[in-house]
């Protein structure tokens, strides 16, 4: 007779064939070129797992893991009409972050709100320099943002448009929950579509229905994201759908959470993920299979899902190229934070490698606040001219800090100048890079 036990684990397990549709112990996907991934790597309290699927004929997403000494930060950019915006995003919001948070002193929700403000700035100040001199169709180039930073036993999540972060915690007998800690801003959503038409009375096409889709202005289904200046600039509008007032935003939904010790993972993810597989399916699979390629699991089991929605076997779909993939599902980035708990109060013994999307080259991690703050305090403290002048010190001496280091300056100066060309080798993969790292 099968135990209680047996027929319970067998009842949670078996509806994880159908999404998965591989064995426990052969992942797949390492001679697949459109497919990057980081199976497991360290980050400040935990491991996590990266995974990125192209499916347009140039990837639109990015995405980004900051694993420092004091902290984790996460980024995920879904780019949509070009990578222009997306790829901005994943340059330099991190870097404002970084240099918000050492302003200062901490990481809280107003830093984030910032972060993704001066982010914005940037890229529409781009954008009124090349529109009228270089590329109109920079204008219609936006990008969905969802960051994560995990700081000080805390949770911050801020986003914009339908990336989504996924918290999977346990509860009575090891049970495990799924709990979407984001706000979708689509169109899709009755309560969205509520509050544009509250925002815009005026304006009775502010969302409507196209070929069985809501979309804002009969054009997009994001209501919120990074550029698009198009729909937020009169001087950017089409000729063809007049701009009153903006009809986009740009501040994210920002929540922050104490973490527990019941929380096990976060599922950091972009929306072509979030279109094939249900929060409980993906939190599932994370908490069934090992750790060790995960992110990697979940965007297969993805892909498995879309060649049964067209009738395929999952071989057949792996023959489509890139570009034409894009009509079976979007490119999906999907990073998967492990939270342990026993490491929530250490540091890492050495830096954190950071890791970008089908970038194989890492660097040392700029994610270092406090220990810039207290050197910065240190120098302070120890020139004595920075004090108040007494009727006896003069008030137009010198002081001794007139020609700031090249440390200050590095610090000090933010790096949204023109990209090198290595950089632009590192965020613009080439066909030859894409099938190099598998």
């Amino acid at each position: 007779m099968v135990s209680w036990l047996d027929r319970t684990v067998s009842a949670c397990c078996q509806p994880l064939g159908r999404y998965v549709g591989l064995s426990s112990g052969v992942l797949g996907g390492e001679d697949y070129p459109l497919l990057w991934y980081r199976d497991l790597e360290k980050h400040s309290c935990g491991e996590f797992s990266f995974a990125v699927v192209q499916a347009n004929q140039v990837c639109e997403d990015y995405g980004h893991v900051e694993p420092g000494r004091e902290g984790t930060f996460v980024g995920v950019y879904d780019g949509h009409g070009g990578l222009d915006a997306s790829r901005f995003a994943c340059d330099n919001l991190s870097r404002h972050l970084i240099t918000l948070a050492r302003e200062k002193g901490t990481i809280d929700e107003e830093v984030l709100n910032n972060a993704f403000a001066a982010t914005e700035d940037g890229f529409l100040s781009i954008v009124e320099r090349e529109f009228h001199i270089l590329d109109p169709g920079i204008a219609s180039t936006g990008c969905c943002c969802l960051v994560g930073v995990i700081w000080k036993r805390t949770l911050y999540v801020a986003n914009l448009g339908d990336c989504r972060a996924v918290l999977g915690h346990t509860g009575r007998f090891n049970r495990i929950f799924a709990e979407q800690l984001t706000n979708d801003h689509n169109a899709r959503i009755k309560e969205v579509r509520d509050e544009l038409r509250a925002l815009h009375p005026d304006d009775s096409n502010i969302v409507s229905c196209v070929r069985r889709t809501w979309r804002v202005k009969s054009i997009i289904q994001v209501t919120r994201a990074i550029g698009d200046a198009f729909l937020k600039k009169p001087e950017f509008a089409l000729s063809a759908i007049p701009l009153r007032r903006p009809v986009l935003r740009a501040d994210p939904s920002v929540c922050s959470r104490n973490l527990q010790p019941c929380d096990r993972f976060v599922i950091f993810a972009s929306d072509g993920l979030w279109d094939l597989l249900s929060n409980e399916e993906a939190v599932q699979i994370v908490h069934t299979y090992p750790r060790q390629g995960i992110a990697r699991r979940l965007v297969l089991s993805a892909l498995n899902v879309a060649a049964r929605a067209r009738k395929l076997k999952y071989g057949d779909l792996m023959n489509y190229d890139k570009g034409v993939r894009r009509a079976f599902h979007d490119d999906i980035t999907v990073v998967v934070i492990f939270i342990d708990h026993e490491m929530l109060n250490d540091e890492l013994t050495v830096p954190g490698m950071s890791v970008r999307g089908f970038v194989d080259t890492h660097r040392p991690s700029d994610f270092n606040i406090e220990q810039e703050v207290a050197t910065e305090s240190e120098l302070t403290e120890t020139n004595p001219t920075e004090t108040e002048p007494t009727e006896t010190e003069p008030t137009e001496t010198e002081p001794t800090e007139t020609e700031p280091t090249e440390t200050e300056l590095t610090e000090t100066e933010p790096t949204e100048t023109e990209p090198t060309e290595t950089e632009l080798t590192e965020t613009e993969p080439t066909e030859t890079e894409l099938t190099e790292t598998v």
